[in-house]
């Protein structure tokens, strides 16, 4: 039985994973190669989890859930906000090498962050159940959406994102 906490971090492995090949591309093909597919997974991740995850942990989490989100939506904010800048540089150029840089700083933080706090909290407080058919939806998101399709990327009022999502 999958655990959408499980998935999850599958997927961090996979960025941790891009951002090391990125250190050794060897030159712009190779960065391109790279870069936009983690790019567009690091946006279709954080989409499935402010769906997903995030929802339950405001309902089913202990009493930093409000917190532990506020903070995941800002970081999928400066995550989003850094692919951005990306896009509009030149693969390679130290411009676009500074908003990678960014990306990758902000996703280590985040992803810091949520497994220390925010997936504890919710293993804790959700039921095995509830983690199931969690991984079951994240997969079907993930099918529903190849390649992002479907998907709108934008930032989110964290504030509004909780009041919305509790």
């Amino acid at each position: 039985m999958d655990d959408i906490t499980a998935l999850i971090l599958d997927d961090h492995a996979a960025f941790r994973r891009g951002f090391a090949r990125l250190d050794d591309a060897a030159d712009t093909e190779q960065m391109r190669a790279i870069w936009e597919p983690l790019a567009l997974h690091l946006e279709i991740h954080a989409e499935a989890e402010e769906r997903l995850l995030y929802p339950h942990l405001l309902k089913k989490g202990g009493e930093d859930a409000d917190d532990e989100t506020l903070d995941a939506i800002k970081d999928h904010n400066k995550i989003r906000d850094a692919i951005d800048k990306a896009r509009e540089q030149e693969i390679g150029s130290d411009e676009w090498w500074a908003a990678v840089w960014e990306a990758r700083k902000e996703n280590t933080e985040h992803l810091g962050e949520e497994e220390d706090e925010g997936l504890p909290d919710f293993r804790r407080h959700a039921t095995p159940e509830l983690r199931a058919e969690l991984a079951a939806k994240w997969l079907l998101f993930y099918g529903e959406h190849p390649s992002g399709k479907g998907l709108t990327f934008h930032d989110k009022n964290p504030e509004k994102y909780v009041e919305q999502n509790s």
